[in-house]
């Protein structure tokens, strides 16, 4: 029986949120599937994980530098030297990282190691000392990958320059449309569950809360709403738990617009939120391919987002949404003309649920099999 090995430094927030359906897809082929990842449950006992014949807990630190790393890279590289197996898919930088060292002698042995770069950390804009400590390692670790995959044109076109023996692109790890398509749904339901009126304009940001998500600078666009009484009917909602949680709602007090702005956390509901509202707003400072703005897209809600790598795989100007510079007078002007523009948000919407299906979940894993069973 063939066997494959999914490595990624956590597994509460990346192999179960993005890799479960390949672990079906695989055991559907027939496969043993193992999984390398730190159990990131608050109740360990939490950590079961579909599909998956066979659980590594490794201590990986999401910190390169960590010393807790060099625990990790032996622990990976006795399940990698003893597994025998087939594939290696490895996500994440230091899960990666680890992985392609850690499997050099498997490789000699006819071991395929895939390596998926979900974003590298250079890249257009990015700070200089970004190019100087992830470009080298990542063009080195190339030579210890059999296929690279990228999930946007920007990363696609950097890595070919990589000596690595194969380089794809894939557009992300596929959305699941169905279960955005066929929910019902009661908007005012939802409205009055989370006390917002039937009328108001509801604004919607998904993301955690760290500055790389960047959700001052909607609360900056809307204090210059307030300053020109622009505001009364505007409610904004942020979905996502984070670090900057404090600081974020100091500032809504600060601009007096704390009443216009929900902090709901983590939600299990998500989609319903797309749903219930009127815009949705994404001002990154950086991403790999935002699964947020895809979910935002299967449900047909307007988009304004910031001008950045993956965005801009996802968002053309004035087609199916609007991409800005990272300037708050610009997003409280685009606001106010989405908010009182009908036409062309629906336009926006509609192109956004035909260029969505590109990103659909079953055809990236047609995809990704077919890639598989080339090896």
């Amino acid at each position: 029986m063939k066997k494959v090995l999914f490595v990624a430094t956590v597994v509460k927030t990346h192999i179960m949120e993005f890799h479960v359906p390949y672990l079906k897809m695989f055991k559907e082929m027939g496969w043993e599937t193992a999984v390398a990842a730190r159990n990131d449950y608050e109740n360990p006992a939490d950590c079961v994980i579909p599909y998956c014949d066979t659980y590594y807990n490794i201590p990986f630190e999401r910190n390169p530098l960590k010393i807790g790393n060099l625990k990790a890279y032996k622990n990976l590289k006795k399940v990698i030297d003893n597994g025998g197996y087939d594939i290696i898919h490895c996500h994440t930088p230091v899960g990666a990282m680890l992985t392609r060292l850690a499997a050099k002698r498997a490789r000699k042995n006819g071991t395929k190691v895939f390596y998926t770069a979900h974003g590298f950390h250079f890249y257009t804009g990015a700070p200089i000392i970004n190019w100087i400590l992830y470009y080298p390692v990542e063009r080195w670790l190339a030579h210890y990958t059999d296929v690279l995959i990228t999930i946007n044109q920007e990363d696609y076109k950097r890595a070919q320059k990589f000596q690595c023996r194969k380089v794809i692109y894939i557009p992300g790890v596929g959305i699941d449309l169905s279960k955005f398509n066929t929910m019902e749904f009661n908007r005012d339901r939802k409205r009055e569950e989370l006390g917002i009126s039937h009328n108001s304009f509801v604004i919607l940001s998904v993301g955690e809360l760290i500055p790389r998500k960047n959700h001052k600078i909607v609360l900056e666009a809307l204090s210059i709403l307030k300053n020109i009484d622009k505001i009364s009917d505007i409610q904004y909602l942020i979905c996502g738990n984070g670090r900057l949680k404090k600081d974020l709602k100091q500032l809504t007090l600060e601009y007096g617009i704390s009443e216009h702005v929900h902090f709901l956390g983590y939600r299990n509901d998500v989609s319903e939120m797309y749903k219930c509202s009127d815009l949705f707003v994404f001002m990154s400072k950086q991403e790999g391919l935002p699964v947020a703005l895809m979910e935002a897209m299967a449900c047909g809600v307007p988009i304004i987002c910031s001008n950045v790598r993956g965005n801009r795989d996802l968002v053309e100007n004035k087609y199916n949404g609007i991409i800005i510079k990272l300037d708050p007078q610009l997003l409280s002007e685009k606001i106010l003309e989405l908010k009182s523009n009908e036409k062309d948000k629906k336009i926006y919407l509609n192109h956004s649920l035909e260029k969505i299906k590109h990103f659909e979940l079953s055809y990236v894993l047609k995809e990704m099999k077919d890639i598989y069973e080339g090896q």
